[in-house]
């Protein structure tokens, strides 16, 4: 999870950081939503504009639909399961 996390939070970079990139996102195709998160991007973090969103207040939040999994295919549902297997085991050793 906390890979998921690292991986969301360089996107939101990769996004931020037009200046050094004709287009931040080329894999997407060039359409309203595209542009208009760019834009929006760039509106919070440009310092100076009336919308400018500090660093330590900037928050990043992603459906779970899954475009920003990794290499991970493994369902929410099942890593959730896995994890608490994991934990209450100990607790069952009399089986």
């Amino acid at each position: 999870m906390r890979s998921l996390l690292v991986q969301s939070l360089l996107a939101l970079l990769l996004l931020a950081n037009t200046a050094f990139a004709d287009d931040p996102v080329s894999s997407w195709n060039d359409t309203e939503p595209k542009k208009a998160i760019i834009s929006f991007v760039e509106q919070v973090t440009r310092e100076g504009s009336p919308d400018f969103v500090p660093p330590s207040e900037r928050i990043a939040t992603f459906d779970n639909d899954g475009t920003l999994w990794s290499k991970q295919p493994t369902h929410v549902r099942q890593a959730f399961t896995l994890d608490r297997i994991k934990s209450l085991a100990p607790l069952h050793t009399d089986a």
